[in-house]
Parts: C-alpha cells; structure tokens; sequence
C-alpha cells in the first residue's frame, strides 16, 4: 500500500465522524428546527426528545468515531443509523445524500481501524 492510500480511511473516517458531529450537535443546540424530520410513525415520545436522543447518539458516536475507538461496531451503527434517516426521508436532495453518507459510513465498517484510530494505538499494528 503507497503512503497516500494508508491516508485515505483515516481520511473517510475523520471526515465522516465531523459530519456526524456536527449534525448531532446542531440538534442537541436547537432541537425545534429538527424536529420536521422525526418520522409520522414515531409517537411514544415526543419529536423534541426524540431529536435530543438522536443528537446524543450522533454525538456520543461521532466522537468515538473521530477517536477511532471501537471503529467497526461505531461505524455500523451509525452507517445503519444514517441508512434508515436515508430511507424515511426518501428519494430526495437529502435522502440521496444520506444514502451515499451512509455507504461511505459502512466502508468503515468494512474496513475497520486504520493507522492513526485509537484501536491500532490499543491492539498494535495493523499488520
């Protein structure tokens, strides 16, 4: 593998981890402006919690993500996670963008831990 393909998950997984950061914490900052996407079916608690809930998870997650720590099981969380917003969004400008956010997530599922994630740091080297 050349220097540069060794960047490219540390890269993916970086990126992404900030994405959901940054969705994650806008929603714990101002959950009324999120609260239009909570799923019609979603009634045993209410949209406000439900944003608040989903902030934490984006958050908790996408720092753990960043950190690289436990990246499979992160990853495939999330990437499912962001797949089912893809899903009940629909076949939108958003929806469509989701569904690629949500590949690129469980590349890093597929992937796993790369050079520079807290689980390479804890188990050793990658090879």
């Amino acid at each position: 593998m050349t220097n540069m393909q060794r960047w490219a998950p540390v890269l993916v997984r970086i990126g992404l981890a900030l994405v959901f950061l940054w969705f994650g914490s806008q929603q714990l900052m101002n959950p009324q402006q999120w609260t239009s996407f909570i799923p019609s079916f979603i009634t045993f608690i209410s949209a406000i919690k439900m944003v608040v809930l989903n902030g934490w998870f984006e958050v908790v997650l996408g720092v753990a993500l960043l950190a690289g720590f436990h990246v499979r099981p992160v990853a495939l969380l999330l990437g499912l996670h962001l797949l089912s917003i893809a899903f009940s969004v629909g076949l939108s400008p958003i929806g469509v963008r989701d569904f690629g956010l949500s590949f690129a997530t469980l590349s890093i599922f597929l992937a796993g831990r790369d050079m520079l994630s807290l689980d390479t740091k804890l188990k050793g080297s990658l090879n």
